[in-house]
């Protein structure tokens, strides 16, 4: 018999018809086997994943777009409608020349030579101010005739027996005005009341 400091490694491994190089091999397929079948259940779990990572990737791009378009939609508004606000400032000048233009017209033989260059001046001026309004698409309503629209026009008295249809506008009180498709402001107006 040997003594244990003159063992060799060898010795210690047990060699038996089934350690072979062969059965650990076999050994080593069989866990591979055991385990594919974890393997298969991790595969859907993968694909899964990818699955809703592509779903999030498109649903981002998606709202990507959304959002470019929507702020195109701002900016294309605010460049056609933000001198709204500065136009409905001015309708108060347009409404004082046409308020000033009425009251001489109405005393037209009483007004002195010297004073027409002035009255041809303001005519002068509403009309190049309106020209301005109408660059900017501020349009006029003149809905004299028309059927009230509570939408566009603001009643400020109804008259009985003017043998007109109940509803139509039969004075305009102070003109309305519309920029684009937005109104302004509404036409003040009288109605016909049966």
């Amino acid at each position: 018999m040997q003594s244990d400091d003159n063992k060799r490694p060898e010795d210690d491994i047990e060699t038996g018809p089934e350690d072979g190089p062969k059965e650990e091999a076999d050994q080593q397929l069989e866990n591979g086997a055991a385990n594919a079948p974890e393997e298969a259940a991790k595969e859907p779990n993968l694909e899964d994943r990818l699955a809703a990572a592509n779903d999030q990737l498109l649903r981002s791009l998606a709202e990507l777009e959304n959002t470019r378009k929507r702020a195109e939609r701002d900016r294309a508004e605010a460049l056609k409608y933000g001198a709204m606000s500065f136009a409905r400032d001015m309708l108060g000048v347009a409404d004082n020349f046409q308020r000033a233009l009425k009251a001489v017209d109405d005393m037209a033989e009483e007004v002195p030579e010297a004073m027409r260059g002035l009255l041809d001046g303001i005519a002068a001026t509403q009309r190049d101010l309106l020209a301005a309004l109408a660059r900017h698409k501020v349009t006029p309503l003149d809905p004299m005739g028309e059927k009230f629209d509570p939408n566009m026009h603001e009643a400020m008295f109804e008259a009985p027996g003017t043998g007109q249809e109940s509803g139509t506008i039969i004075e305009v009180i102070e003109t309305g005005y519309m920029m684009e498709a937005r109104l302004l402001r509404p036409a003040k107006v009288g109605i016909a009341k049966d």
